[in-house]
C-alpha cells in the first residue's frame, strides 16, 4: 500500500469514527478564531474558551483592540501562559490588520504569516476552517499520527505539511486534521497508544512494528544520512 492509498483509508476511517470534526475554539468571526489560535499555543483550547469570553466583550472590535495596549489585553489572558507575548502580539497583529489589510483578515498562508505570531499551522486553520481552502495544520496530534501511520517520516511541521499534501484530497486536509487532534487526545496518545482500540490499526506502520517505530528517531536518521551525502 502507499502512501495515497493508506492517506485515503486513514481519511475514510477517522470520518466513520469522528462524523463532527470541528475545531475546538469557540469564535465568532475570523478575528477571534485568529486571536483564539495564538491563545492556544503551549495552552489547552479548554483553558483558551474560558479566557476568550471576557477578552471578546471587552474587545468586540478591531478597532478596540488597536486603541488598547499590550498591557491591558495580557490582563485578559494572563491564564494562557506565556501571556505577555501573546498580548503583545494580538496587539500588533491587529495593529497590522488595520493599517495593511482595511480590516480584514487575509485568506491567504501567505499574508497571513506576514502578521506577528502567525505562522503556517494557524495560517492554515484560518485558511481552512474560515474560508474553506485546502489546509493541513501539522500540530503535534498530526505529526505523532501520522508518522506512526508512514505518512511520513518527517518531523518538522513544514515537511510534514507537504507530506500530506502531496497524498491527500485537498477538500479532506482540514477536517483530516481536526479529527487527528480527536484521535491523539482519545486514542493515540504520545506515551501509550491504545492500539488495540484504533479505526487505523490494520493499515497503521506502527501497530505492525510492534510499537517499535519512532519518527523522531527516524528523522534523526534520516537528517544524518543527508548529511553525509553532501
Amino acid at each position: 500500500m502507499d502512501r495515497q492509498e493508506k492517506a485515503l483509508r486513514a481519511v475514510e476511517a477517522l470520518e466513520k469514527e469522528y462524523p463532527g470534526a470541528q475545531c475546538s475554539l469557540t469564535y465568532q468571526d475570523p478575528l477571534q478564531l485568529l486571536i483564539s489560535v495564538r491563545l492556544a499555543a503551549q495552552c489547552t483550547d479548554a483553558r483558551v474558551n474560558q479566557v476568550t469570553p471576557a477578552l471578546f466583550a471587552r474587545f468586540p472590535t478591531l478597532d478596540d483592540y488597536c486603541a488598547s495596549s499590550p498591557e491591558e489585553i495580557a490582563e485578559y489572558v494572563r491564564s494562557c501562559g506565556l501571556y505577555k507575548t501573546k498580548a503583545r502580539d494580538i496587539y500588533l497583529l491587529c495593529c497590522k490588520l488595520r493599517d495593511d489589510y482595511h480590516g480584514v483578515v487575509p485568506d491567504t498562508i501567505e499574508e497571513l504569516v506576514k502578521l506577528p505570531g502567525v505562522g503556517r499551522k494557524t495560517a492554515n486553520l484560518i485558511v481552512g476552517d474560515v474560508f474553506g481552502k485546502p489546509a493541513v495544520v501539522t500540530d503535534t496530534h498530526c505529526i505523532r499520527i501520522c508518522g506512526r501511520l508512514g505518512l511520513t517520516d518527517e518531523t518538522d511541521p513544514y515537511k510534514v505539511e507537504m507530506d500530506l499534501r502531496a497524498v491527500l484530497p485537498p477538500e479532506k486536509g482540514s477536517d483530516f486534521c481536526h479529527r487527528l487532534v480527536l484521535h491523539g487526545r482519545a486514542v493515540c496518545d504520545a506515551r501509550k497508544p491504545q492500539c488495540d482500540a484504533c479505526c487505523m490499526k490494520d493499515f497503521c506502520r506502527y501497530v505492525e512494528s510492534g510499537g517499535t517505530i519512532d519518527p523522531k528517531k527516524q528523522a534523526a536518521q534520516k537528517a544524518k544520512k543527508n548529511k553525509e551525502k553532501r
